[in-house]
């Protein structure tokens, strides 16, 4: 049993994301259509940021004022997203649960977005709860300086780490960013000899065919023996999200990810020699 972390903000904005109200830095607001009601109250509030349409409100994201709007909301249609934590508030609340960490053999995971854009934070937090003895596990795609990266993964147990693809163009593509920095801490990070799971996500007509799986495994594989692989299926389930925060799913069309692709790469993994799961 484990307690996910997710922190607001991303380097990179991944086309598929699961998570889109976590990338950028800011507070989100998700408006749900199904529990509006037509009553008015936010855009009597809104200053002219929200407007009152045949299909529920049309909000402005821009707009200063949507979290003074969203509070006036009787029938819960907003949902906030991302508030201010003090590592002392967050390290509380987790230990809380340390009893069914204990008895589970969980810990708690550090994800979003990406944590490691927050690392001196979560620094402090992991040495809080390591001293605690709780299990942490930082899930991140590595994209940053290596002096900003390396404190946090040396202070956790286990280290997730993204490989989106390893082609460098398909990857700016997709993501926003180049690869090359994210191979190399890759390395780095394998080079500590940390219990290490690369995750690879798998996105038909993006990062599936032979040459794209068989080339990350590969790459798994030269980071060492103690390097697992977790194959992730795309999926669709974060698809309702992009409408409620006003944004366009740039995925649309693309179909999920099968039971049988995802059983396909894992066979050339474990043909390879790799320890490998499927989705966790």
């Amino acid at each position: 049993m484990r307690t996910t972390v997710f922190a607001v903000g991303c380097p990179l904005k991944c086309l598929w994301c699961a998570n889109p109200e976590l990338i950028g830095d800011a507070t989100k607001f998700l408006y749900h259509p199904r529990r509006c009601v037509g009553c008015g109250a936010c855009v009597a509030m809104s200053g002219g940021s929200i407007r009152l349409t045949d299909d529920g409100c049309d909000i402005d994201r821009e707009a200063a004022n949507l979290e003074e709007c969203s509070v006036v909301c009787y029938y819960d249609a907003y949902e906030r997203i991302g508030g201010i934590v003090t590592v002392k508030e967050l390290v509380s609340g987790l230990l809380r649960d340390k009893v069914f960490y204990d008895r589970s053999g969980g810990g708690v995971t550090f994800s979003g977005g990406d944590a490691g854009l927050q690392a001196e934070f979560f620094y402090n937090v992991a040495l809080e709860l390591r001293d605690s003895e709780v299990h942490v596990a930082l899930d991140t795609a590595g994209y940053f300086p290596w002096e900003k990266l390396a404190p946090l993964v040396a202070a956790v147990d286990l280290v997730l780490y993204d490989i989106k693809t390893l082609n460098r163009t398909l990857h700016k593509r997709y993501t926003g960013v180049d690869n090359q920095l994210i191979l190399e801490n890759a390395m780095r990070v394998a080079d500590m000899g940390k219990d290490m799971t690369v995750r690879m996500i798998l996105v038909p007509g993006v990062n599936d065919s032979d040459d794209e799986i068989i080339g990350r495994l590969k790459f798994v594989k030269s980071l060492g023996r103690h390097v697992k692989v977790d194959l992730i299926k795309y999926h669709k389930l974060g698809a309702g999200k992009y409408a409620s925060l006003g944004m366009i799913e740039m995925m649309e069309g693309t179909p999920e990810c099968s039971d049988d692709l995802a059983e396909y790469a894992a066979n050339i993994a474990r043909n390879m020699g790799l320890a490998v799961t499927i989705g966790g």
